[in-house]
């Protein structure tokens, strides 16, 4: 089974793929979508699509897990990113990958047990569950890791392998 997580957002798209190794998660790949603020809206969108579609032929994920939007009063941004994640939707929809959606309260729950953690507690279970020397450079890549062991870790999952 291989998860490709992914933490949409259009200037920074963070993405990561584990897979079961020997009965433990493993990361295989990791890393982030980054696109210039110079280039129009379309050509940003454009790019996401063609890097996280290289990413799925490469990595041949069995699923995709993406991070349901979450915006307070920002709808600029709420609007900007949910166009990033819609492009996301597509590719997954193209390459036939079944999608599961969480919140940002049920990953903390999946990692660390407590809806309240903090990012850095997150990002540590991801370090530690994994396996990690170190953690991703850029915190994007490390949440798109949390959302794929989020997958990993859920019933969703179970129901997935089952019908298989």
């Amino acid at each position: 089974m291989v998860i490709l997580g992914v933490d949409p957002g259009i200037a920074r798209c963070g993405w990561g793929v584990i897979t079961m190794v020997n009965g433990q998660w493993s990361m295989v790949n990791s890393g982030c979508i980054e696109t210039s603020p110079k280039k129009s809206q379309e050509q940003r969108l454009k790019e996401i699509y063609s890097q996280l579609s290289k990413i799925i032929k490469r990595y041949k994920p069995d699923s995709l897990a993406i991070e349901e939007l979450y915006f307070g009063n920002n709808s600029k941004t709420a609007m900007v990113v949910g166009e990033a994640r819609g492009i996301i939707l597509l590719v997954a929809a193209e390459n036939g990958l079944q999608v599961s959606v969480y919140t940002p309260l049920q990953v903390k729950l999946a990692l660390t047990g407590f809806g309240g953690a903090e990012k850095p507690q997150v990002a540590q279970m991801v370090k530690t569950i994994l396996k990690l020397e170190k953690l991703p450079k850029l915190d994007d890549t490390t949440d798109a890791l949390a959302i794929a062991l989020t997958h990993a870790f859920s019933s969703k999952l179970s129901k997935q392998i089952s019908s298989s």
